[in-house]
This record gives C-alpha cells, structure tokens and sequence, in this order.
C-alpha cells in the first residue's frame, strides 16, 4: 500500500513562492513514499488559444523560466508520477493544429529535463484513480468524476474546488477528493479571472493505503508559510 503526495495544479512559473516547500514539508510529515502531480504542471500562456496578456514572456522566454522552475520540482521529487494536464498537452495541441506529426515532437521529459518522471494521463493506485480533471467541472467536480468512475477519485483542475467527500453501499466505500492548487493568481497568466469573486485554494493531499487527508497551505499573515503576496489571502 503506498503513502501518495498528491500535488496539485502549479502552472509553472506562476506557483506560489512557498507551495514547494509546502509539499515536501507534507512529504516528510506524513512519511509518504509516492509523488502525483494532478497535472498542468506548466501554463504555457504564450501559446494559448485564448486572448493572451501582453506583459508575460514569448514563448522562447516563457519555456526558459518555465524550465529552471520546473527543475526545482523535479529535484525535490525526482521519481514523481505526472497526470497530463490541459495547459501540459498544449504543445501538443498547437502542433495538431498545424499537422505535425507526433513523430517530430518531443517528450514531455526531453522537453522540461525530468527523465525520471513518468507521465499519463491517469493513473491507479490503491483502487483510486488520480487524473487531472479535464471535462469536470461544477461546485464538487471530483463528485461528479466520480460518478462517471464509480471509484475513488482524486484530481486537480479547478483551481477555486478543495475538499472531500464520501459516498458509501454496503459493499465499499469511496471519496471525491479535490486537491486545490498551488498557483499564484495576482500573476497576468490569470488576468482572465480577476473579475471573479472565488479565489484559489492553496492545498495539496494525502492519501494513505487509500485514505484521503486534505491539507490546506498555511499562507495566512503569521502563517509558516505567509509570501508576503499582495492582494487576499487566498
């Protein structure tokens, strides 16, 4: 049975300063032995389908401090499982759009220098299934993932989701659990939502021999891990 880390959203370079720490601070607490990344471990707003701000990086920019930003991932956890991500696979996408074929493009591990990382889309462990969440949406979207898997769900997202809840018959018991992010939305990659009145939630989870605990970042003034960020607390 395995001691997962399951770490959500972190749209690389645009993380909160202090998430990492927050996570390998949770990986030593609760003496786990396995790392997931719910996916969209890189944003990649240069080459979005949407309206793009002008005050972030081009591409080539972008992808440099994506990398070096993605290295401090991958030197704290260097064996992780990855869940591809929507904002992951958009390199794939824009080269869909122009007929490239997959034969002339890179491996995520090439591409971002994580050789050791493995990365799906989905994956299953101790009768959970962890994915990035693409597709569900609403006020509980690892509910309604759940309903479609009729298993234990855990997955990531929906930036402003961050919870646990439990269904159960008389012959099993499963949870939905959404895992929250780690991103930084003062940043202009997410101008898009700066009407918006809910905010992210900084978290990540646990999830122990199939047992899910959810641990909310403690970003708060006065907090171990406070950034100092402008704007609200969350």
């Amino acid at each position: 049975m395995s001691r997962v880390l399951a770490i959500g959203d972190i749209h690389l370079p645009w993380d909160r300063p202090k998430y990492l720490q927050f996570c390998k601070d949770l990986y030593e607490e609760w003496d786990c032995n396995e790392v997931i990344f719910l996916g969209d471990i890189v944003d990649w707003h240069s080459i979005s389908f949407h309206d793009k701000q002008p005050e972030c990086p081009a591409p080539l920019d972008e992808y440099q401090k994506t990398k070096q930003a993605v290295k401090k991932y991958y030197d704290a956890f260097p064996n992780a499982r990855v869940c591809i991500g929507n904002h992951d696979e958009r390199i794939i996408r824009l080269a869909n759009s122009v007929s490239i074929p997959e034969e002339f493009i890179k491996s995520y591990n090439e591409i971002w220098g994580t050789p050791l990382w493995q990365w799906q889309h989905e994956w299953i462990v101790d009768n959970v299934y962890y994915f990035h969440g693409t597709g569900n949406g609403g006020i509980y979207p690892a509910c309604n993932a759940v309903r479609k898997m009729l298993m234990s769900v855990c997955m990531g997202h929906n930036h402003t989701a961050s919870g646990i809840k439990w269904y159960a018959n008389p012959q099993q018991r499963i949870f939905a659990l959404d895992v929250g992010c780690g991103i930084d939305d003062t940043k202009m990659a997410f101008a898009y939502g700066h009407h918006m009145k809910q905010r992210s939630i900084i978290s990540a989870a646990v999830i122990l021999d199939g047992i899910p605990y959810l641990e909310i970042a403690p970003i708060g003034r006065g907090e171990t891990h406070y950034d100092k960020r402008k704007g609200n607390l969350c």
